[in-house]
């Protein structure tokens, strides 16, 4: 197991990710003031954003409908815990986009390669709700 977000579950056998990238942000106010650069005042941590990049390979997993699970946590507008497998826990994040591109087509239509982006946004005010 690589990473949970909610009930699902990163990994070979279902959607790998090979790229975890997160941008942070603080929010400081701002007052102007004459003659002089304006005055900054720390009021709070801001956006804390990840993405995830990943590949779903059709000879490594049974199902390539692993993205709907997603789309089903994203649909419930609920932030979700989101676990790594080192037991490191990131907090309740929400899921604000899933994109995937697929690739490599089988005679019948079926893709050999899902190549996905997500991208998931902090929710302190949620994470009394966020079950692991």
């Amino acid at each position: 197991m690589m990473m949970t977000y909610g009930t699902f579950v990163f990994s070979l056998s279902t959607a790998a990710y090979e790229q975890l990238q997160r941008q942070m942000t603080w929010r400081h106010a701002s007052s102007d003031r004459l003659g002089a650069r304006p005055a900054r005042q720390y009021v709070g941590p801001g956006d804390d954003t990840i993405t995830l990049q990943g590949t779903i390979a059709a000879e490594l997993v049974g199902d390539l409908q692993v993205l709907d699970t997603l789309r089903e946590l994203g649909d419930q507008g609920k932030p979700q815990a989101l676990v790594e497998g080192s037991g490191r826990v990131y907090g309740a994040y929400l899921l604000v986009s899933l994109s995937e591109t697929r690739k490599e087509f089988f005679p019948d239509g079926t893709p050999r390669l899902i190549e996905f982006q997500m991208q998931l946004e902090r929710d302190d005010d949620g994470a009394t709700e966020a079950v692991a």
